[in-house]
């Protein structure tokens, strides 16, 4: 008889997680779970529940083959609690076991939920390992610091595994080529495709399992494409590194109407749920640099957004707290506009990023930063709200990594804990690095009137708002003085342009379809 649990959550497809190891297949039986808490508690987009779903099956398949007993529950099993916490007592029961062992959680609502079973069960919370700094490493970098700046944590990653190190110096002198990497990409590059793969049986059950349970879900549902193996995840990688790689640094800013993809990686839902091992990857990538296959600012910055970025605001959201999530330093309210929901605005590039997160749950993070982080902002969407709507919408979003980028880079709601300065932009940004412009309503370079691109008066609108905070803050305060030379006529005209937009957007707001 098993005398250990081992619960497996649906973000640790990884054989060598930490709750496995040093435990005896003979000894432990594993358990996996599809509950309706965890596809629920935001509205999930139906493609993100079908590949966490799909891809838990498939490892639950991978653990069997390597000699583990796997206690699987099924979404629609008949006796199924619809919560994790729920599914261990009943797992601890029909099996007489009453130790407990999990890897950490990666968000503080499973954390507390799993918690709670300390009274009743035997419970030992592993850490989970998979990440590069531990918590109190983290900690002890943050400590006594003014400013959390990633720069300088990205360092100390770089210097602790080697990557892209020249003995104690990096690669080609410089620590961050960020600015080589924001070029505008033009219609005749030969653009590559994310390898795509055909669902198997076990995706098809599941593709079944999510039409029928969550039909009132955002998003489309097929064509479902995405790999739910490690043996494929691992392919779609190599393909990235063959075919995307050499140009994904140059064009990793960049936009273009219809090309979705461009020359990013789309392996961060695989990276995420465990499927793909971080170092792993950059080690991967750091070898094209070195065998001349790939330029240095493009490998730089695919490594820095994994070992930095990635890193960086998983620390953030452990360190700041399960409040996290509720700070609101701009004071934002207003609700998030149904056309997050329906793609149904004028605005070109947003109604672009909306109808492609609904029909592939993903955006590049230039499209959720400037384009509907952008917009969030400069019209004063309730923080929080943005936040649920980016956990729920994106295949590859978990608390800890979506909530510190949406209230702390995309919304500066933290108060400027994580960012230097709003990411604020008027409608130049969005034409400078993308071709939305050309297809919308609206007039990029119009400044007032019904026709004007409505980011040109809310970037000022925004300044208006928050200008007595934002005249103190650095790279904000050319700005403001900028603002503050607009004659009154001017400033009466943004004031009106933006209150009949927003009044507008928000008579048509609704509850999501």
């Amino acid at each position: 008889m098993a005398q250990t649990l081992i619960l497996i959550l649906g973000d640790q497809l990884t054989p060598g997680v930490s709750s496995l190891r040093g435990a005896r297949p003979d000894k432990a039986l594993v358990l996996m779970a599809e509950v309706a808490g965890e596809a629920g508690y935001v509205r999930h987009h139906k493609k993100k529940i079908a590949f966490l779903f799909s891809a838990m099956r498939h490892f639950a398949e991978e653990l069997c083959a390597d000699g583990w007993t796997v206690d699987y529950v099924r979404l629609d099993d008949a006796d199924n609690s619809g919560s994790l916490a729920g599914e261990v007592l009943r797992a601890a029961d029909r099996h007489g076991v009453s130790q407990f062992r999990v890897t950490e959680p990666g968000e503080w609502r499973v954390l507390q939920e799993l918690q709670v079973l300390d009274t009743v069960i035997d419970l030992e919370i592993l850490p989970d390992d998979r990440f590069i700094a531990s918590h109190a490493e983290f900690e002890s970098w943050a400590e006594g610091r003014k400013a959390l700046r990633m720069e300088y944590f990205y360092r100390d990653m770089r210097r602790k595994t080697g990557l892209l190190m020249d003995g104690d110096a990096p690669a080609g002198g410089q620590w961050n080529f960020d600015q080589d990497n924001r070029k505008a990409a033009s219609r005749d590059l030969l653009m590559p495709q994310p390898l795509r793969f055909a669902p198997d049986a076990t995706m098809r059950e599941v593709l079944d399992l999510v039409e029928t349970h969550f039909a009132d879900h955002f998003g489309t549902l097929e064509p479902f494409w995405f790999a739910t193996t490690r043996t494929d995840a691992k392919a779609a990688f190599a393909h990235f590194l063959k075919t995307a790689l050499p140009r994904f640094g140059d064009y990793q800013d960049a936009m273009l109407a219809g090309e979705k993809f461009l020359y990013h990686a789309v392996v961060s839902l695989y990276l995420n749920c465990g499927l793909l091992d971080p170092l792993e990857m950059c080690r991967a990538v750091e070898a094209e640099y070195r065998a001349g296959r790939a330029p240095l600012n493009a490998v730089e910055g695919f490594i820095r957004q994994i070992i930095g970025w990635r890193e960086y605001v998983r620390g953030i959201y452990w360190r700041e707290g399960p409040d996290y999530v509720r700070r609101n330093a701009l004071q934002a309210t207003r609700r998030l506009p149904a056309f997050y929901w329906s793609a149904d605005t004028e605005m070109a590039c947003v109604k672009a990023c909306v109808e492609q997160t609904r029909d592939e749950a993903y955006a590049h993070h230039i499209q959720r930063l400037m384009v509907t982080g952008n917009f969030a902002l400069l019209a004063g969407v309730d923080p929080h709200e943005l936040h649920e709507w980016y956990l729920a919408v994106y295949a590859d979003a978990y608390e800890w990594v979506e909530a510190p980028n949406t209230v702390g880079m995309s919304q500066f709601a933290d108060g400027g804990l994580l960012a230097s300065k709003p990411y604020v932009a008027s409608g130049a940004y969005i034409d400078r690095m993308s071709d939305y412009c050309r297809g919308c309503a609206y007039d990029v370079k119009a400044k007032a009137g019904p026709k004007a691109c409505p980011f040109n008066y809310l970037y000022w609108d925004f300044i208006s708002r928050h200008h007595d905070r934002l005249k103190g803050n650095p790279r904000m305060a050319q700005m403001v003085r900028t603002y503050d030379r607009f004659s009154d006529a001017r400033k009466a005209e943004i004031k009106t342009d933006s209150a009949r937009f927003l009044l507008s957007m928000e008579t048509r707001n609704q509850e999501p379809l």
